[in-house]
């Protein structure tokens, strides 16, 4: 893990593009921080502990500034395992108010369960879920050691707290995984109706560098965005038309063409999945 400079104040750290295993330790995300005179703020805390400690380390070579705040994007086990570091350094976690459905859903017990697992020694028993300090509904502004950072909901999209974080002086912004690079988004249970209406919201920012989730650092904002919006634009028209006309899966899988996606990394593991998760909501939207 090495942190790499993308403005004047800010810098990332690349996971791989590749699923989580004990080989990465989960490191299959990207995370960020931005130095102020006040102290840093991190944005998301990596997928398991033992990275968000050496994430830290990679702060404490850029400066001795205390770690105060770590923003989360979204709540998926990739952005969330290391935060209990951060937790325990004093930092204040800062999240969208609707990621406490997910932190007390079965749904996150299990997935913290299987991870232990899957994961292990890197997830492990002593991981644990970690709640915001300061939940937040609508736009927000921090301002820590007089830099501004614009805090914008943009969910339900890749899920329902997605905050996209934006740095006006510096005109970066950390969008989370509404924008996926070099790969296949990982589409799940998302809302991709609005997530295509989010990537037209974040477009309107005056952006020069985006730090995606997921792969490289990205310094044509629109072209990258656009990626992700035309895969996900592709998605629910190909599988809506099957929805509509009530013709199975399996065949309007099969019959529909993904050339123009087929070279991307992760098409193989996660195509199939977000064309039949995309395939069941537009069968619910219909309804």
């Amino acid at each position: 893990m090495v942190a790499s400079q993308v403005s004047a104040s800010g810098w990332y750290v690349e996971g791989v593009s590749a699923l989580g295993s004990p080989a990465n330790q989960n490191f299959i995300s990207n995370a960020a921080f931005v130095v102020t005179p006040a102290g840093v703020v991190v944005i998301d805390a990596l997928g398991s502990p033992a990275l968000a400690t050496r994430l830290v380390a990679e702060i404490k070579k850029v400066t001795s500034q205390p770690i105060t705040h770590v923003v989360v994007t979204h709540y998926h086990a990739d952005h969330i395992y290391g935060l209990q570091v951060f937790k325990a350094l004093g930092a204040r976690i800062v999240a969208h108010r609707a990621a406490r459905t997910y932190l007390n859903s079965d749904t996150a017990r299990l997935r913290l369960e299987a991870s232990r697992q899957q994961l292990a020694p890197w997830v492990n028993d002593e991981t644990h879920l970690v709640e915001a300090d300061d939940w937040i509904e609508g736009e927000k502004t921090l301002e820590i050691g007089g830099v501004q950072f614009q805090l914008k909901p943009v969910g339900p999209s890749h899920t329902p707290e997605d905050l996209a974080v934006y740095l006006p002086n510096e005109k970066v912004l950390f969008a989370g995984d509404l924008v996926f690079r070099s790969r296949i988004p990982f589409v799940g249970q998302a809302d991709s109706r609005h997530w295509i209406v989010a990537l037209d919201q974040l477009l309107a920012f005056d952006t020069k560098v985006i730090v995606p989730g997921h792969g490289p650092l990205s310094v044509e904002a629109r072209k990258d965005m656009q990626m992700t919006r035309d895969y996900l634009v592709y998605l629910r028209s190909s599988m809506g038309q099957a929805a509509k006309n009530l013709e199975p899966f399996e065949d309007a899988y099969k019959a529909t063409d993904w050339s123009q996606f087929e070279h991307l990394p992760l098409f193989r593991v996660a195509n199939r999945m977000n064309a039949y998760n995309t395939y069941l909501l537009l069968e619910q939207e219909a309804n």
